[in-house]
């Protein structure tokens, strides 16, 4: 694209040069002649390479914001319908938000009070869905798989909660993550049996997978209706439910 630009830039530039009206012998310049054009005229308008640049920036974003509303569009079930997702908030609520998160992500802990009040917040029309990505690797995603599988007692949202709550990610070790499980009344050897199972482990695997297909970056990446709100942006997520919501 930027090849394309700098050529549109050159053919601007040989159209507006005299030069451009002195035939060579043979009617043509050579490439020489062309470059030397482009290289004066460029150096006496350098706003046009200024202005190449933006309009570059402004159609990348503009199709980067096609292709992930198109993303969305393709994969809106398992963004937003999987019977198997953990969620808060009423099913039938007027908007749905999703949430893709690491435990050792700063930002997804600073956003866990916000996230858990909204169902109460908005009177039971937002609901929120988690998705596990445990973009840190490691511990980050042994701690999703422990949720997950604390999932399958009831117990998904206090382990959420509990393993966000860690102060610090030096906290989150194996044996920390069995002592929240157990202080929540989890069966601490079926989790660890539920982490190893098939069924866990493609849970988990289907989360990474649709997160890499909608261009989840970094986490907090958060989803509603056909908007993709990449971070800890509250205002722009708030904005989005209430697009939704229209008010």
């Amino acid at each position: 694209m930027i090849r394309k630009l700098f050529t549109a830039a050159a053919l601007t530039a040989i159209a507006l040069t005299p030069a451009c009206a002195q035939d060579s012998s043979s009617g043509k310049m050579d490439r020489a002649e062309v470059e030397q054009i482009v290289r004066e005229y460029i150096t006496a308008n350098p706003q046009i390479i200024e202005d190449a640049l933006v309009a570059l920036g402004e159609q990348q974003r503009a199709e980067a914001a096609s292709a992930a509303k198109t993303a969305i569009k393709s994969n809106k079930d398992k963004l937003y319908s999987l019977a198997s997702d953990h969620s808060i908030g009423p099913d039938d609520a007027e908007v749905t938000v999703v949430e893709f998160f690491d435990y050792r992500c700063g930002y997804c802990k600073r956003s866990v009070d916000m996230i858990q009040a909204m169902p109460k917040d908005y009177d039971g029309k937002v609901r929120v869905v988690f998705k596990e990505l445990p973009i840190f690797g490691g511990i980050s995603e042994t701690a999703s798989l422990a949720a997950l599988s604390a999932g399958k007692q009831g117990k998904y949202n206090a382990m959420h909660v509990a393993l966000m709550d860690l102060k610090s990610n030096d906290d989150l070790t194996e044996k920390r993550i069995d002592s929240i499980a157990e202080s929540i009344g989890v069966n601490v050897q079926k989790m660890r049996a539920d982490m190893k199972s098939m069924e866990i482990q493609k849970q988990l695997s289907d989360m990474k997978d649709l997160g890499r297909t909608l261009g989840v970056g970094g986490t907090p990446g958060f989803f509603v209706g056909e908007t993709h709100i990449e971070g800890a942006d509250t205002a722009k997520l708030i904005a989005a439910i209430k697009a939704v919501l229209g008010s």
